[in-house]
């Protein structure tokens, strides 16, 4: 019975341990279950104007994924300050639910200011934090408002995401910045530039996100509103008119507040000279901002007739008033940065951006010491436009931010580890970007066709566009733009990056502005045209123009026989004859940009007329066009045909016809030949005696007739020094192409502005 008993309990006790197991099990299975769907929650802290304008598109976001995240948003700083236009009421208005609001401006904008501001908000925000108790916390750029959120939340042990870290701009903001980046645990930055600066830091690169800047994503996608005009009015009045006003934006440099209060007087008396309508906005809340607004009273800004003096503007007009305004003028990072994307020219005054990367839209005024340099800077930007720039975005980075943040495993240790020193290789972390191909968008306009196509670095054609090139400017203009959209688009399905748009055309070019000055008689209509700005303006991408001779140069120095090759000249035998020439690596365009017009180099005095007016030049002698007029001459006078022979000429007579007649033993085409080989092979000679290249690349469908001829010539004719110089034969398919692509691909990789 005992015994009995004992199984019972021992079988109980069985039981009991079973299920106290199975209900542990379930307990771990529910844990593990919620914690696979716990949501992230992200607390973004925004303490101005500016930054909301970088803040505010990653935060709808985070809302609009609200199975996977979670959002917090705390409110600081020059937000809650009347001054200042009170802009906490923009975020209420985005819909934005705010879970805290901390008023931590200490009043009187002077240094001792700044530092109690940051010292109340390091007072405030730690029972915040508390009671959020947020994943990580989203921080943006350089602000002293900021670098106190950085420590708070570092101290407390909150993983931190910092924006726009690893830049440059010249003033104390450096210093908080970079003193932000050491305190975050992860980085989204905007620029290749920037990543690299961050991982010269230190940084964990597998913790550094290039995302590009997240206002772009906004900027981009929203710029070109067909109701701009009425944004502009609303602003500035009725009589304004598109691209004739200016935008004024100047913030004091706390690190030398006198000089900046002083090119800020400077400044206004400039643009009180310049007598144009000017939106101008109040400063900042950095020391020294107070004495600004005292010398805006003081000069009568406020009720000057052609100024419009305002506090705050919301950042969708604010987009419109910057892309269509005639010059923005200042130091703001919007100027810098945000303008770029719209070829929109800036005045830079003053050190406080001159760290930053910008586009070639940018006039940087370090030492505005004088009105008059400050008025000399607006004659020369206003009015103006520029190739739209991308340094600084293209329009996807809160999806790559978004993408970002559900990487990041809450499990790792908290504890920042730093990577010394290796300064890594590849431009992104993220594998879209890693796998998408570096491509450009190039452009022939022939006389004939109008080609487009995708080029990648290796110089492979992707894929191509070939039309007929309309007559008229108009029609031509509008078929180009179409077939470049076509190929934007098409750039996508094929995973290309398209990094720029390169235009190769005939007649003198002006590469520095993207205008065409003269063209050739085979495509009309085609003089003072400006390629650059309709292109960029269509494509939000920067354009690059050159004459078709250059480019073909540009293409051997890239993908054929120049390839590695310091000095050499490459002649285009074609309808006319061309080319370009390569010293010490650099294109050679000349003063007035007609360096290289081979094929007007004058072999005599008394030859026939050429195209140019002149006479006796190679293309005259040389070119297919020429020995075209030969071979109908010829043709006409019943010598072109083979004795014995019957050639069955048709027309129209070309001059393959002439080959045909020479090589089957025509005495008179035979002395054609030989005297336009005779006339290109002393051109070319005195190309050596000028430029002292150490190669001749023949390229054109006439090159390798002439290869050997030539090469006769030079041994012939030119100095012992010049005799050896190699002549060879280009074996690109598509120099006009691949010329127009190299510049792209070239100038867009290695700018550094």
């Amino acid at each position: 019975m005992q015994q009995h008993l004992n199984d019972w309990k021992a079988q109980e006790l069985y039981y009991l341990r079973m299920q106290r197991s199975r209900d542990r099990m379930e307990r771990k299975n529910m844990d593990e279950q919620n914690e696979c769907q716990r949501k992230l929650r992200v607390c973004v802290a925004t303490c101005n104007r500016a930054d909301y304008s970088k803040l505010a598109p990653i935060m709808c976001g985070i809302k609009s994924h609200p199975d996977e995240f979670e959002l917090e948003v705390v409110v600081l700083g020059s937000h809650l300050i009347d001054d200042y236009g009170s802009t906490i009421r923009m975020i209420e208005q985005d819909d934005f639910d705010i879970s805290s609001k901390l008023h931590t401006i200490v009043r009187g904008e002077d240094e001792a200011a700044m530092v109690e501001s940051v010292g109340l908000a390091l007072v405030k925000l730690p029972d915040v934090l508390q009671r959020l108790r947020p994943d990580i916390l989203v921080v943006h750029g350089d602000r002293f408002d900021a670098l106190a959120l950085a420590t708070a939340a570092a101290l407390m042990n909150i993983r931190i995401l910092h924006l726009e870290g690893g830049e440059v701009s010249g003033t104390i903001d450096d210093s908080i910045r970079h003193a932000i980046s050491k305190l975050a645990h992860y980085h989204a930055c905007c620029t290749r530039t920037a990543e690299q600066h961050l991982i010269a830091m230190c940084e964990d690169h597998s913790r550094i996100l290039l995302a590009g800047c997240p206002s772009y994503d906004k900027l981009l996608s929203t710029s070109r509103r067909e109701d701009y005009m009425d944004v502009i009015k609303s602003w500035l009045g009725d009589n304004v008119q598109d691209h004739d006003y200016i935008v004024a934006l100047q913030h004091p440099v706390t690190t030398d507040i006198q000089h900046s209060i002083k090119i800020y007087g400077l400044m206004l008396d400039a643009l009180i000279s310049f007598n144009k309508k000017t939106l101008i906005l109040f400063p900042n809340i950095d020391a020294g901002s107070k004495g600004m607004v005292r010398v805006m009273r003081k000069k009568g800004i406020e009720k000057h007739p052609n100024f419009r003096a305002v506090k705050h503007i919301p950042f969708e007009q604010f987009i419109q008033l910057v892309c269509h305004a005639g010059c923005m003028i200042g130091n703001s990072s919007c100027g810098v940065r945000e303008a770029g994307a719209f070829g929109t020219p800036v005045i830079n005054l003053g050190s406080r951006q001159t760290g930053r990367e910008t586009g070639e839209n940018v006039l940087h005024v370090r030492d505005a010491d004088s009105q008059n340099k400050i008025y000399h800077a607006l004659e020369l930007q206003f009015g103006k436009r520029y190739p739209c720039s991308k340094v600084y975005g293209d329009g996807n980075s809160v999806s790559r931010i978004l993408k970002f943040l559900r990487t990041i495993n809450l499990d790792e240790p908290l504890q920042k580890t730093f990577c010394f020193p290796p300064v890594k290789e590849s431009i992104s972390q993220d594998i879209d970007h890693i796998l998408e191909t570096q491509t450009a968008l190039a452009v022939d306009l022939g006389g004939t066709n109008l080609r487009v196509a995708i080029v990648c670095q290796k110089g492979k054609i992707l894929k191509k566009y070939v039309q007929p090139n309309p007559k008229t400017f108009q029609a031509r203009m509008k078929l180009l733009l179409k077939l470049c959209a076509d190929a934007t688009r098409d750039a996508v399905g094929l995973n290309c990056r398209l990094l720029g748009v390169g235009v190769s055309t005939g007649g003198r070019v002006n590469p520095q502005e993207g205008v065409v000055l003269h063209s050739t008689k085979l495509i009309q209509e085609w003089s003072s045209v400006d390629l650059r700005t309709p292109i960029s303006d269509a494509l939000h991408l920067p354009v690059w123009v050159d004459n078709d001779g250059n480019c073909a140069a540009l293409a051997e120095k890239k993908f054929g026989q120049g390839k590695g090759v310091e000095n050499f000249v490459t002649v285009i035998t074609g309808t006319g004859i061309g080319g370009g020439i390569i010293h010490q690596n650099e294109l050679v365009h000349g003063s007035t940009f007609c360096a290289a017009e081979l094929g007007h180099i004058v072999v005599s005095l008394d030859g026939p007329e050429c195209s140019c007016g002149s006479r006796g030049c190679v293309e005259a002698f040389a070119s297919s066009m020429a020995l075209q007029r030969e071979a109908k001459r010829l043709h006409d006078e019943e010598q072109l045909k083979v004795e014995g022979r019957d050639l069955k000429l048709a027309e129209p007579i070309t001059a393959l016809h002439l080959f045909s007649a020479a090589k089957q033993g025509n005495s008179k085409a035979e002395a054609v030949l030989n005297k336009a080989s005779t006339a290109l092979g002393m051109g070319i000679v005195n190309i050596l005696h000028m430029m002292n290249p150490s190669m001749v690349i023949l390229s054109g469908i006439l090159a390798s007739y002439y290869q050997a001829p030539v090469q006769n010539i030079i041994l012939e004719k030119a100095l012992v020094s010049a005799q050896n110089i190699k002549v060879v034969v280009s074996h690109l398919e598509e120099p006009a192409l691949l010329g127009a692509a190299s510049m792209v691909l070239d100038y867009a990789t290695r700018r550094i502005y």
